[in-house]
């Protein structure tokens, strides 16, 4: 009987595994992050370029941990493992609550394994800690791929802000292309500031949207449209089929008065049903179309080095908050001259003149 294992979750989440669609939950439990701090670099590299599933859960568990010995070590494992990273295709999935991200994504993963891809689903939810880990519910939704051994599952961690869950999820990214998923879809909760995050770290960006919900325009944000590489009017069948092809008129009009991201691409409007299995290879040959495309002019592979770039500084920003935050002089003063800014008695420059003056950084002109 086939058994499939859903990645470690990060603190506060239960460990979920599904067997033959029976669902049981067990609280989380700190083993396999020792497990994985306990195994040689070089060992733990080996296991998981072998495809050991256990070992690439543990493994990430390593990469979401807090704890400075960790983060070292995890980082000394990205950088072995990066070598065998970089060939996989990286699709960024969006849509608002309700337009079918996880049933699309289950019947997308189902026809891919079946073409004989491995695919490998990331949940990028900076609301997580907030409202309790609630993505893992949607991940349980998936029922072909969560029964899959072609397919590994990943909710996000629960730490907090956009920047450091996109951090992991970016490392996330690059152990699961070194241990052979060759497709990796990054789905966002698709509210705020973190579709464009994840647009940012991957070679797609589809963008989900919902047929008949009124003004077809309403509530759509210009900033979406304009990360979005195609977008995929969902739940187009039955009634929703006339209204659907409506809808899709309406953003291909929007789409036309935007100058496109890329000169080598416009993004194009398609019909697809989740549900109903409709329009979804259709809407796959899109994607490769796009890698090829924008491969024959180079700008795939300048798309990729400039994300690795901004990678570098988005990590070097979020060590040095870490640094500064920590430092006793700084927070020794940290809320006292919080409350000043906040009461109006210090301005906001003169805040950072001190506390980038106790962590032994001269302001400019000094």
């Amino acid at each position: 009987m086939s058994k499939s294992v859903f990645a470690d979750p990060t603190d506060g989440l239960a460990h979920v595994s599904v067997d033959a669609g029976a669902v049981s939950t067990t609280p989380p439990s700190r083993l396999h992050r020792t497990a994985a701090a306990d195994i040689a670099v070089d060992d733990l590299a080996d296991k998981i370029l072998a495809g050991d599933r256990s070992m690439l859960a543990r493994a990430i568990t390593l990469v979401e941990s807090k704890k400075p010995e960790h983060q070292a070590k995890a980082r000394a494992l990205v950088q072995r493992l990066l070598p065998h990273t970089g060939k996989a295709m990286r699709v960024g999935i969006t849509g608002v609550p309700g337009v079918g991200k996880s049933t699309t994504i289950d019947q997308l993963g189902a026809n891919l394994t079946a073409k004989g891809h491995r695919i490998a689903v990331l949940a990028v939810d900076p609301s997580s800690s907030r409202s309790g880990g609630s993505i893992l519910g949607d991940k349980t939704r998936m029922s072909r791929l969560s029964v899959d051994r072609n397919a590994f599952i990943r909710p996000s961690p629960s730490s907090g802000t956009l920047g450091g869950v996109a951090a992991k999820t970016r490392e996330t990214m690059l152990l699961c292309e070194a241990a052979g998923y060759d497709v990796i879809l990054v789905e966002t909760v698709g509210v705020g500031q973190s579709e464009t995050t994840v647009a940012g770290m991957v070679d797609f960006f589809l963008v989900l949207m919902l047929p008949g919900a009124g003004d077809e325009l309403q509530g759509i944000k210009k900033g979406v449209l304009e990360i979005a590489d195609l977008i995929a009017v969902n739940k187009a069948d039955g009634d929703n089929e006339t209204r659907a092809r409506r809808a899709a008129s309406e953003y291909r009009a929007a789409l036309n008065i935007m100058a496109p991201k890329s000169p080598n691409w416009t993004p194009p409007v398609v019909l697809v049903s989740g549900l109903a299995n409709l329009g979804l290879d259709e809407m796959w040959a899109l994607v490769e179309t796009h890698r090829v495309k924008l491969a024959a002019t180079g700008e795939f592979a300048e798309r990729r080095r400039s994300q690795q770039v901004a990678w570098m500084w988005t990590m070097l920003e979020e060590r040095v908050m870490q640094a500064l935050k920590a430092d006793p002089k700084v927070r020794g003063r940290l809320h006292a001259l919080e409350d000043g800014v906040r009461d109006g008695e210090v301005s906001a420059a003169i805040a950072v003149d001190e506390i980038a003056a106790l962590f032994g950084i001269r302001s400019a002109g000094v």
